[in-house]
């Protein structure tokens, strides 16, 4: 069965028992999915396409562009990641920003839309690609400065969660029932693909991830799971190791081998292309960790980085085998991580954007 719905204020949900990312990534999963799509929804299906796939959601349109504010980066943000030596973060409210000094100041991006995004992916040091409610996607060539609309559709009246691209022409992005579109033209045109997954129930898929040398893997509600050789366009779905939400995937550095993360601290490790999975255990100061994992990185030098609930950092440097864990002293949610160029971590979530030491609990040295 459908988890149920929970309804409660933003407020109530964010400083409960799961993380900002958990929250708006894995919805309806969590209260805040039936609060911030408009209209509510309550165990509605997926609906039809609302517009033609191939037709770009802005042909002839006057957008409406996110408000600038000088909190931005102060506000809810779900997603950070590289465009070659600039970041650029993603989150509540249409907001984009982008650093060129490490982390420590942002600039707001031109972006046409207020709704939430809730990933980013750059494919190289100019194009990238944000998603989010209404199953908008949006797309950049200047690194991530300006923003337009490729694609949006209301009647989903669900969020994209994840994305990916392989090179400037194919990419894919994956969201609440089951959705799974694809371009293979630069997001010129998105094509519903959902059909070549085994998934009857329309589970929420909530992350994307390419495995090195094996191809993609896509995990979402209940445990769902499922992999492409090809670069999606065959899938087999997977008997994964556990039957709550997963949240999320990484591939490390090392050929066939990722990690799969969600809730109450649950994350499984295989190296074999997800045949078969062993847990990795998180033990914190007082126990295993029991906080939600929101969302992991691959760092430059191969380390991983996990974070999530409770303001934790996960850190490993055995490829995934085994991490130190931490918890910031705010103990605010995260659902997104970067590096800078001197190791420190580039935090995002609840209240915006941190940067830290190298194990996420301290502030960094200027």
């Amino acid at each position: 069965m459908r988890e149920p719905v929970i309804r409660r204020t933003r407020f109530a949900v964010i400083r409960g028992h799961f993380s900002a990312r958990t929250l708006f990534k894995s919805l309806p999963l969590h209260a805040a999915l039936s609060l911030l799509i408009s209209p509510i929804f309550c165990g509605a299906t997926l609906a039809a396409d609302s517009t033609p796939a191939d037709a770009p959601a802005n042909a002839g349109d006057s957008a409406v562009y996110a408000l600038e504010s000088a909190k931005a980066s102060r506000s809810l943000l779900l997603d950070v990641t590289h465009a070659g030596k600039r970041m650029v973060a993603v989150g509540d409210r249409g907001h984009i920003l982008y650093s060129d000094d490490q982390g420590k100041t942002w600039t707001q991006a031109k972006v046409p839309t207020r709704q939430m995004l809730t990933a980013v992916y750059f494919v190289d040091d100019q194009h990238g690609w944000a998603v989010g409610h209404d199953a908008q996607i949006l797309a950049s060539s200047d690194a991530g400065a300006t923003w337009t609309k490729q694609f949006e559709d209301l009647k989903r009246e669900a969020p994209l969660l994840d994305v990916w691209f392989k090179d400037l022409s194919t990419g894919i992005a994956v969201g609440a029932y089951g959705a799974v579109l694809e371009t293979t033209d630069g997001g010129q045109h998105w094509e519903d693909i959902g059909d070549r997954l085994d998934n009857e129930d329309q589970f929420h898929l909530n992350g994307i991830a390419y495995v090195k040398d094996a191809g993609l893997l896509v995990v979402g509600e209940q445990g769902s799971m499922f992999r492409s050789p090809d670069d999606g366009q065959t899938w087999e779905k997977l008997e994964g190791p556990y039957q709550g939400s997963l949240f999320g995937a990484l591939g490390t550095a090392e050929s066939n081998t990722l990690l799969v993360y969600g809730l109450r601290g649950n994350l499984f490790r295989s190296t074999d292309f997800g045949a078969t999975w062993e847990p990795v255990p998180l033990q914190g100061e007082r126990g295993p960790l029991e906080f939600s994992i929101a969302n992991a990185s691959l760092m430059p030098d191969n380390a991983i980085v996990l974070v999530g609930n409770g303001g934790s950092v996960m850190r490993s440097t055995d490829d995934g085998q085994s991490f130190t864990v931490a918890n910031r002293p705010d103990r605010l949610s995260l659902s997104g991580v970067a590096e800078d160029d001197k190791g420190n971590l580039v935090l995002v979530g609840q209240g915006g954007v941190r940067v830290t030491s190298p194990t996420g609990a301290d502030s960094a040295q200027q």
